[in-house]
């Protein structure tokens, strides 16, 4: 057997096994496309299935907001926060199992079974585990005839593709095990609220950070520049995060707190002082321009001190989400907040006065 390691890039040798990370030549029992089932043996549909490590069932969906086109994934402001490495759900009856290993009978030579993320196995040792109920060598016990007839799944763990090359993906390497439904496995890594929580974290889109201004585009020195942003462009964004079989979802909500302006260049000034316009309790930002109004201070702007030369500064817009989330049996819990940056060209001119 072989199995991959995290590091150096070592082996372990031993009898039948062969890698796991990548999908090579491995039957997938579980691959969630491939669940169908195929005559009464309820197997996995297809003869040449494999399932990667990043296989997962957990189904993820957009409850609300950020919906365009254009949207894009908030980045943590943590940068030290990660979502997690890995964990376990259900992924194969035994049916399933049952036709996997049949299929190996049928090819001993062609094919093998993801027992972990990393591992897999060939015909003999699917065989005395899980078929006629020998224990490993662990005195981890066996299956007698796949389990069939009983109420439940075999679970295995599964690499977020996001950090398959991190050390913590390797944490989830519990063979291929039994699991009756209803429950959840009291091991490390196991699926809760939380975890489907940090996962759909990766998965929230949010609207591009594009502010109205006043003037558009061309700016004068030592008059502000109004930015604002609509109430409604910037609604909050939930997505929600369900694992079937297990009666654990979570839903993830990121809230627009503040807008930061970074004007591009020193020699400005912004309100408020510090750059951070906050969100108002209409879900607006800033205040737009009336006629009337160049002279005064904005609630969120910029004033240039400065005219450009050949290049315009690069305004920076970015947006603040507070990121919460809830879940099964009422958990629920704060996750690092996130942020979206945009950038807009502004080109400053050297008049003293304008007609707006």
């Amino acid at each position: 057997m072989t199995r991959a390691t995290a590091g150096a890039g070592a082996f372990l040798v031993a009898a039948a096994l062969t890698v796991g990370l990548s999908p090579a030549a491995a039957y997938a029992i579980g691959d969630k496309a491939n669940q169908a089932p195929s005559g009464p043996s309820g197997g996995a549909t297809g003869n040449t299935l494999m399932a990667g490590a990043g296989t997962t069932s957990i189904e993820v969906t957009q409850v609300s907001g950020g919906k365009g086109a254009a949207n894009r994934p908030v980045v943590p402001v943590d940068p030290n926060w990660r979502p997690p490495a890995c964990w376990y759900e259900p992924v194969a009856t035994p049916e399933q199992v049952k036709d996997a290993v049949e299929r190996l009978k049928k090819e001993p030579n062609k094919g093998l079974v993801h027992v972990t993320p990393t591992l897999s196995w060939g015909r003999d040792l699917m065989v005395d585990h899980y078929e006629k109920g020998k224990p490993q060598s662990d005195g981890a016990e066996g299956y007698k005839d796949f389990n069939l007839g009983k109420d439940g799944k075999f679970w295995r763990g599964v690499v977020n593709p996001d950090r398959e090359d991190d050390p913590e993906a390797y944490d989830c390497e519990k063979n291929l095990f039994w699991q009756d439904t209803g429950t959840v496995p009291k091991i490390k890594n196991a699926p809760t609220p939380k975890v489907l929580a940090s996962y759909a974290y990766d998965r929230i889109k949010v609207p591009d950070t594009k502010v109205e201004m006043k003037p558009q585009g061309r700016s004068t020195v030592n008059l502000p520049t109004w930015v604002w942003l609509d109430k409604g462009k910037f609604e909050p964004v939930k997505v929600r995060a369900e694992l079937p079989g297990t009666g654990i979802w979570a839903e993830t909500t990121a809230k627009p707190v503040s807008l930061r302006l970074e004007p591009g260049t020193s020699d400005a000034e912004t309100f408020p002082a510090d750059g951070e316009c906050p969100v108002g309790d209409d879900g607006s930002i800033g205040t737009p321009y009336t006629k009337g109004s160049a002279k005064e201070d904005p609630p969120c702007g910029i004033t240039y001190l400065r005219a450009t030369g050949g290049e315009p500064y690069e305004m920076k817009a970015s947006i603040t989400w507070e990121i919460t989330w809830e879940g099964t049996g009422g958990a629920g819990g704060d996750l690092p907040d996130g942020t979206f940056e945009g950038t807009q060209d502004v080109t400053v001119q050297e008049i003293q006065s304008i007609n707006r």
